[in-house]
């Protein structure tokens, strides 16, 4: 899957010893463009954090994986990147018109408006 968006927020590394030996997670918070735009915490993880460096304003195209996974009857879902394409994408600030416009209101309804409303 893929998202696009300006990252908004860099998270603090969380780093720890698992069986495997050490690792490092990074999370990051992206705002999509769309026209109610969307807030999206994803992560790195490991070496993708060096080979994917990112900072708060970057544009970037995100390609990820969601992983849902149970612990003590609890569920919880990742966001995992695997790809990052900086400027890829280009952030364009929603500037739809609507075909409907309106008039100012100057506090009196127009003519034929307004006479049968109930308050």
């Amino acid at each position: 899957m893929e998202i696009s968006g300006k990252i908004i927020a860099v998270l603090p590394m969380a780093t720890g010893e698992g069986k495997n030996g050490i690792w490092r997670s990074q999370d990051y918070v992206l705002e999509t463009s769309d026209q109610y735009p969307k807030k999206v915490c994803f992560n790195l993880f490991n070496d993708k954090i060096d080979q994917f460096p990112m900072a708060i304003d970057d544009v970037v195209n995100v390609s990820f994986d969601i992983e849902s996974r149970e612990y003590n009857g609890r569920w919880y879902t990742s966001i995992r990147a695997w790809k990052v394409d900086k400027n890829a994408a280009t952030v364009v600030p929603s500037t739809q018109t609507s075909a409907i416009s309106a008039a100012p209101f100057n506090g009196t309804p127009a003519a034929g408006e307004g006479s049968d409303l109930p308050f």
